[in-house]
């Protein structure tokens, strides 16, 4: 199931194929503009961050060759809440969006504007978390329940399959994250000397992440693994004071550059990075192929995962910057293929 840095290869080509129709069917359009309005779960979030910057460069690509104007509106709430997204799905109807792309914080409470929307000629496409049940026309992200699978095969080989893990799970209501975690304990009974101690939840922001993860750890000495489904502590330094490697072992879902020496410290061995450019990349193009070129597109396109390690820390570290991600460490970027 591991996916590795050649993977980026794939993905490329997958870019390009899906650029390509836009590209020849592009044709002077009178200075029309195209409107997505974009709602992710959290713009404190990095990882929806790099969504923004990847929707924003395909829109600026696409803009030139298809000559047409097309904006990105960025409409996502300041942290998870449902309530307020939904609220912003009706508020980019009212506001005249062409198309919107969500991803969900809480499927019950978007799935009711999300069709109302549909409903009201505004097509909508889903990234990262799905409302399966919704009547948006596409989705892109990961299989959930494979990535959580993912997470808890490497972490217990890290482990040499035994020993207590703790599952960091984030938002209790996010559908995606339900299924990471579901994957975790289904892969763990593979493992009879692991021993799955609980899940812990927390509000996702980096600080109250790295919270939970040292209020837990305290209170329970014998975690000697954590199955991060999301990497919302590892955008903090924290647990690298707090943490000893040799005693404990990560493995987490993400690999933007600030969790980067996890890696090299070997807290982290293994990242699973979700390629969070391509969030907005993949889906501002897909958006474009449907909506405005009447093109057919698959319902659901499968996001995977990269597998980071010390073996291809560089690499990594260089197709981040090439993403125009910055803050990244020098020395990673000098780092051997």
């Amino acid at each position: 199931m591991r996916s590795n840095g050649f993977t980026l290869a794939a993905i490329t080509i997958a870019l390009a194929a899906c650029s390509k129709g836009a590209e020849q069917k592009a044709a002077a359009t009178g200075g029309k503009s195209f409107h997505i309005a974009m709602i992710a779960k959290s713009s404190t979030n990095p990882v929806f961050l790099s969504a923004r910057t990847g929707a924003e460069a395909a829109a600026a690509e696409l803009s030139r060759s298809m000559g047409i104007d097309i904006k990105i509106d960025w409409l996502t709430p300041p942290t998870e809440d449902g309530q307020v997204q939904a609220q912003r799905v009706a508020q980019a109807v009212n506001d005249g969006a062409n198309a919107i792309l969500i991803s969900a914080s809480d499927v019950g409470k978007t799935t009711g504007a999300i069709n109302d929307a549909v409903d009201r000629d505004v097509p909508v496409m889903m990234f990262d978390s799905d409302a399966p049940g919704s009547k948006r026309f596409a989705f892109y992200g990961g299989d959930d329940m494979a990535i959580g699978q993912q997470v808890m095969a490497e972490l217990a080989t890290q482990m040499g399959g035994k020993g207590t893990v703790a599952i960091l799970a984030g938002n209790q209501n996010a559908p995606n994250l339900q299924k990471r975690v579901e994957g975790v304990k289904e892969e763990a009974k593979k493992y009879p000397g692991i021993k799955i101690l609980g899940v812990f939840n927390h509000i996702e922001t980096p600080q109250e992440a790295a919270a939970e993860v040292i209020r837990a750890q305290n209170a329970n000495h014998e975690i000697q693994g954590w199955a991060m489904i999301g990497g919302w502590p590892l955008f903090t330094g924290a647990l690298l004071t707090e943490l000893d490697p040799a005693k404990v072992k990560i493995v987490a879902v993400d690999g933007l550059p600030p969790e980067l020496p996890y890696v090299e410290k070997g807290l982290a061995p293994v990242l699973l990075a979700q390629p969070t450019y391509l969030w907005g990349d993949v889906s501002v193009r897909t958006i474009m192929d449907h909506v405005y070129l009447k093109k057919p597109v698959p319902e659901r396109i499968e996001m995977k995962l990269v597998r980071v390690s010390k073996d291809n820390l560089g690499a990594w570290a260089r197709q981040l910057k090439a993403w125009g991600f910055d803050g990244i460490d020098p020395k990673y970027l000098a780092l051997p293929k």
